[in-house]
């Protein structure tokens, strides 16, 4: 038995132990190599050029490691001396690195999985704006007032995603009033007119106007559109000055809040008189 670095190693090793331990690493460095030039392929267009070879070196060492540690056993090293010396530092390492491998994990799930990608408009955790970076480590997010934002990858991958362009169409709606005394369903007809005559709006799913409700001062019209969303806010910015100007021509106004108010002093006075 011989001590080396920690390293308790047996002389009782057979040919038959190096020779499996030697197939065994061999094996381990073809399946490094199948790993890392297939990620090379998958992830090129993905991540940056130093980000994914660093990715790579990760991986290839972890298949060796694995196999490595494999085969001791076979060759009668132990490293439990090795093991127990190293682990005071193994734990501080840990603690340290906990944030950095759980940013990484995530990172590599954010790619896998594809929720968001460049040039998204997204919401994480009240955080909105433009996806202007996935790295391995953290994504950059450039909100809509023109501030950079770092979000660490755990805590997108952890939190809940709006991405407001995921999907082709996206809806918006919009509430009109008119006066009582205007024709609720010359209204609607108008207003049909109008979003129908829009370029962009989508005939399927298909717009809807509707009375919706009864309120204090008009009667209360709903809109709901549905639009590309390369065009989205553009429509719904322009749209709605567009139902009014129509309206108003029509003679169809968007009335003021109105409250009719009683003074008793006037109610006395009225019974008085008669």
């Amino acid at each position: 038995m011989i001590d080396v670095l920690g390293l308790t190693v047996y002389g009782d090793v057979t040919l038959y132990d190096f020779v499996v331990a030697f197939l065994v690493m061999f094996f381990a460095v073809l399946l490094a190599r199948f790993a890392t030039s297939n990620l090379r392929r998958a992830l090129s267009e993905k991540l940056k050029k130093d980000q994914l070879e660093l990715l790579l070196k990760v991986v290839n060492f972890a298949i060796l490691l694995i196999a490595f540690l494999s085969i001791s056993p076979l060759l009668g090293i132990n490293l439990s001396g090795l093991l127990v010396a190293g682990g005071i530092t193994g734990i501080v390492i840990g603690f340290a690195s906990q944030s950095v491998v759980a940013n990484l994990i995530s990172g590599l799930f954010l790619l896998w999985e594809k929720p968001i990608k460049l040039g998204d408009q997204i919401n994480v955790d009240g955080i909105s704006g433009f996806v202007e970076d996935i790295n391995i480590m953290s994504t950059i997010v450039r909100t809509y007032d023109g501030l950079y934002v770092r979000i660490p990858n755990e805590k997108l991958f952890t939190s809940k995603i709006t991405n407001y362009v995921a999907n082709v169409a996206r809806r918006f709606e919009y509430v009109v009033g008119i006066r009582y005394s205007d024709d609720a369903e010359k209204a609607v007809e108008i207003v049909k007119r109008v979003v129908e005559d829009e370029p962009f709006v989508l005939k399927n799913p298909a717009p809807v106007v509707f009375v919706d409700s009864l309120g204090d001062s008009a009667v209360n019209l709903v809109i709901r559109v549905w639009a590309p969303v390369s065009v989205w806010y553009d429509v719904k910015m322009s749209l709605l000055s567009k139902i009014k100007v129509e309206l108003e021509r029509n003679g169809i106004e968007i009335p003021f809040p109105q409250r009719v108010v009683w003074f008793a002093n006037e109610l006395n006075l009225r019974t008085e008189g008669e």
